[in-house]
């Protein structure tokens, strides 16, 4: 790919031609008022300039305008920091995500709930999502993800356009080769479906997450919800009486898998409904596909251009948990969390009627001055995030703060544990399959100069293209 990419995206986007592209870093001038303070035009987050140069937009949000009315989207823009997260744990004043912007496709789940409800429904799953139902994935995310590298010599003989060989060399597109079908695989077999149906899989994951995108897409991720359920329904009759398990790597078994544990689940002495069951189900393949997949290719890609923290991750493998939460504050793939106020409040002098939509910039909190140093740049070893467990209450103490790319509080992303589990483990075998790994630039997207790599901007890495030694 080169500039031809960004030059698409702009001819896209209506009105786009009045922001150009400018350097990476720097904004473009919008103007400013009498007393010299920014204006900024709402149009911008439209653009192309945006999607690829977000984060000086965002500085001068959260310095001058830390409650954004933004007339144009009809919402206001939360960009700070401490703002966001005092309103992700104020589940009083900012109770609600707004209404169908995933019910409708992913059926009645958790997310657009609140209060009491929202935790009744978050513990139907919650506890297969973290603690020692973690550890029973691990051996089904190490076999999968050396089967799939494994596949690589077959898929290098054949006609695959994204795995070659020469007589030293193996060029691989990991995204394909690798991350966007790892944390599917990985999902539908944690969570108990046939083999069989792992086809059918793709098929249910890709329609669904496409569905959440708009209208034109809504009713394909609706049909594909329903084939899920009318698929699941004969699964969960039979896993009632029959469960089945997850194995180890001697193939013992070590655990139900989830839709047997779902299926005898009991809530106010009533096992679930087929319905609730379905839902549970499209909200961990969401939470554990996409996230997964993103956070894989960005810190690859992060790593392998800072070499010096990539040896260091050579030499100490505990360090991958460091570029994973530096690569989801610097790089993360999900962008924020949408509220609805229950009150009037008032923010920074900005007056918000209730009910208004409120967006919670995650993008601009992990880029917040006052919270992380310098940060635009990559470090592993920066000494003010905080790099362990995954907290639902986050973690600020002692100078070091939990990134945003999860949230934090009652709503904290429900495909967090699992997204840092299959990063981590997969990244770890790649390491292991792949001698003096490195970017190979010139198939790489380019920047406005035609030189330098292209920004990852608001998005995650859609290709990335690795050369490596084979013997």
């Amino acid at each position: 790919m080169n500039t031809d990419f960004f030059k698409q995206l702009a001819e896209s986007k209506e009105g786009a031609e009045k922001f150009p592209f400018m350097p990476e870093g720097q904004a473009f001038d919008m103007g400013a008022d009498v007393d010299g303070k920014p204006l900024f035009d709402p149009r911008i987050l439209d653009s192309a300039e945006f999607f690829r140069n977000p984060y000086p937009y965002y500085r001068i949000l959260r310095d001058h305008y830390p409650v954004f009315h933004d007339r144009l989207h009809n919402c206001y823009w939360v960009t700070r920091y401490e703002d966001i997260t005092d309103c992700y744990f104020d589940d009083e004043g900012f109770n609600t995500i707004p209404k169908g912007s995933s019910s409708g496709v992913l059926g009645n789940t958790q997310l657009e709930l609140s209060g009491v409800e929202h935790r009744r429904r978050r513990n139907l799953y919650g506890q297969h999502l973290v603690g020692k139902s973690l550890l029973l994935r691990i051996p089904a995310i190490e076999r999968l993800a050396e089967e799939m590298i494994e596949d690589w010599s077959r898929l290098a003989l054949g006609d695959e356009p994204y795995v070659n060989d020469t007589e030293s060399k193996r060029l691989v597109e990991l995204g394909r080769a690798f991350a966007n079908e790892f944390p599917i695989r990985v999902v539908c077999e944690v969570l108990g479906f046939p083999k069989e149906a792992q086809p059918q899989f793709y098929y249910w994951y890709n329609s669904m997450m496409s569905g959440l995108g708009g209208s034109e897409t809504h009713r394909v991720g609706v049909e594909a919800r329903q084939d899920l359920e009318d698929y699941i329904q004969g699964i969960v009759e039979e896993r009632r009486h029959s469960p089945t398990y997850l194995y180890d790597s001697a193939g013992n078994p070590i655990g139900k898998d989830i839709i047997s544990k779902l299926c005898e689940t009991k809530v106010d002495g009533a096992v679930l409904s087929t319905e609730e069951v379905t839902s549970n189900i499209a909200l961990i393949v969401g939470g554990g596909g996409e996230t997964t997949r993103g956070a894989i290719l960005n810190m690859w890609t992060l790593l392998l251009r800072h070499p010096d923290q990539f040896l260091a991750v050579q030499k100490d493998n505990s360090l991958w948990d460091n570029v994973f939460h530096e690569t989801l504050r610097h790089s993360s793939s999900i962008g924020g969390q949408p509220r609805h106020n229950t009150f009037d409040v008032e923010m920074h002098g900005v007056k918000i009627p209730a009910g208004s939509l409120i967006q919670m910039v995650d993008f601009s909190a992990n880029h917040d001055e006052r919270i992380f140093d310098d940060p635009e740049r990559f470090d592993i070893f920066r000494q003010d995030l905080y790099s362990g467990k995954l907290l639902r209450s986050g973690y600020r103490k002692e100078g070091r703060c939990s990134h945003m790319a999860f949230g934090v509080g009652p709503h904290l992303c429900p495909g967090a544990w699992i997204s840092h589990q299959e990063a981590i483990v997969g990244s770890e075998i790649l390491l292991k399959k792949m001698q003096n790994p490195k970017i190979k630039e010139d198939l790489m997207p380019r920047d406005i100069d035609g030189n330098k790599p292209a920004p990852m901007g608001i998005t995650s890495v859609r290709e990335l293209w690795l050369e490596f030694d084979i013997s």
